[in-house]
């Protein structure tokens, strides 16, 4: 009788290229994506080897970090926004690599162009000097973040050395109420495991409510993987994600189709496999999610009340302290009604097209309240495109928000786009750490697109359910 594999095991075995004297495997990289802030350096240590790229055809880049969203003129107003494009041209043209740039039509956030090019496959090992690479684990891959040593060990070896991680199954079953998001899924996750609950662990989702969700909302939820402490996060592949791959320019197509949804399928999890850990989540226990302090694991339902960290275990007490000074609120008071200065929609996390059409379905005929200051920046310029061909461009603008080009934008703040003081700021991207957003003081607080729309028209945290009559609407 064959061995019973969970799709870590299958993957890891398929690219285990042999153990090494430490310890650790070997691991070939089956694609390795780069963007202009973490290569530059890897690229400079290649030179200084004298290295090649040992396999270019299995490098693609894109600029995404520093790009402004603003301006799309170079050069650049930020001279180190266009000095790093510049960089990262050069560095693609001399190596041969494949580059999604400004001009291409293609550029975006890296976790987003992958998947829409099709270059994001089942059954195979990611990486990117990027910790949100955890993203495409949607597809059935391994994904992972590494850091800039690494990035250039994969590109002159396309493989490096790491520890195989333990894998916890994460099942969540039953159905998500109407208003509910699958960001909502993944802060429930890391509020319920916590922002260390996944160190040394890879995580698989899975149960009814994945089963059911979409491509996109599953990407949205292996993207917070890391910030649960889980290295990587995944879903098993099946018809979903082989409906959304087909026809896509890196996908096989013809005979070659069949035969890649046949090896894909076989990536996934044996029925009888078996798993480090187990965890189960009624889908019915979930509600909109926000976060109050700074980090994701620090949040409230909607309906809840701030947490009084003096209430809260001894582990917890000192960085929920920390947080309510940082946040300025009130321990105990509900988190309905934080008056909010900024919203932000965009992200590797919620910046694409399903995200911009369900907030744009609910804001049309609103607008932005006195005083708030709203932006929507689309993933890529694919992204960017769809949507403005079916108009939701236009929803975003009449309603008061600045509709802006593809990049990383305020989710990081490596680019103009930033908070200024001690504004708050209702944004849909997956950190909320101190200084995140550009300001040493800004706030910040995560929730799904519908939440942040729900604050950028009334001005103040509220249930997006009653502010758009999300359950009404749902049960017509």
């Amino acid at each position: 009788m064959n061995e019973q594999k969970n799709l870590f095991e299958k993957v890891w075995d398929a690219h285990d290229a042999g153990r090494l004297s430490s310890g650790r495997t070997q691991l070939i990289i089956g694609t390795h994506l780069i963007h202009e802030v973490t290569s530059p350096q890897a690229f400079g240590m290649l030179r200084d080897l004298g290295l090649a790229v040992r396999c270019p055809h299995r490098t693609f880049a894109t600029v995404d970090h520093i790009v402004p969203t603003n301006e799309r003129e170079e050069p650049f107003s930020d001279p180190l926004a266009d000095e790093m494009i510049r960089e990262l041209r050069r560095n693609c043209k001399d190596y041969g690599i494949t580059f999604f740039d400004l001009p291409s039509g293609k550029q975006g956030i890296v976790h987003i162009v992958g998947p829409e090019l099709g270059i994001t496959q089942p059954g195979t090992t990611i990486a990117c000097g990027d910790s949100h690479t955890s993203t495409h684990g949607a597809f059935g891959a391994i994904a992972f973040g590494i850091g800039t040593t690494q990035v250039r060990d994969v590109l002159a070896a396309q493989s490096i050395a790491m520890d195989k991680l333990k894998v916890r199954r994460i099942n969540v079953n039953g159905r998500l109420s109407p208003g509910v998001y699958a960001k909502d899924v993944i802060l429930h996750i890391i509020r319920t495991l916590g922002v260390k609950g996944g160190i040394g662990y890879a995580y698989e989702y899975g149960g009814e409510v994945f089963d059911r969700f979409t491509m996109e909302e599953r990407m949205t939820v292996c993207n917070m993987s890391i910030e649960g402490a889980a290295r990587c996060g995944y879903v098993n592949p099946d018809a979903t994600t082989f409906e959304y791959l087909k026809g896509r320019p890196y996908c096989p197509s013809g005979q070659e189709w069949e035969e890649a949804v046949s090896r894909w399928s076989s990536f996934a999890s044996d029925a009888d496999c078996s798993y480090d850990d187990l965890v189960e989540i009624d889908a019915a226990d979930i509600a909109p999610t926000v976060t109050w302090g700074i980090n994701p694991g620090q949040a409230v339902f909607i309906n809840e009340n701030i947490p009084d960290p003096e209430k809260l275990s001894a582990g917890e007490r000192e960085t929920a302290r920390e947080a309510i000074a940082h946040m300025a609120l009130t321990p105990g008071a509900p988190i309905i009604g934080t008056p909010i200065d900024v919203a932000f929609i965009g992200s590797c996390t919620n910046g694409r097209l399903s995200d911009l059409q369900e907030a744009a379905h609910y804001l049309k005929g609103r607008r932005v309240a006195p005083g708030v200051k709203a932006i929507v920046v689309p993933g890529s310029q694919i992204v960017s495109a769809i949507a403005e061909k079916q108009g939701l461009d236009e929803i975003y603008r009449e309603a008061g928000f600045e509709w802006r080009g593809a990049g990383c934008s305020m989710c990081l703040a490596m680019n103009p786009d930033k908070l200024v003081g001690d504004q708050l700021c209702a944004s849909t991207s997956n950190r909320n750490f101190k200084g995140r957003q550009g300001s040493p003081t800004g706030r910040t607080m995560l929730m799904s697109p519908l939440m942040v729309a729900a604050a950028a028209v009334t001005g103040e945290i509220c249930d997006a359910r009653e502010v758009f009559g999300v359950e009404t609407a749902a049960s017509q």
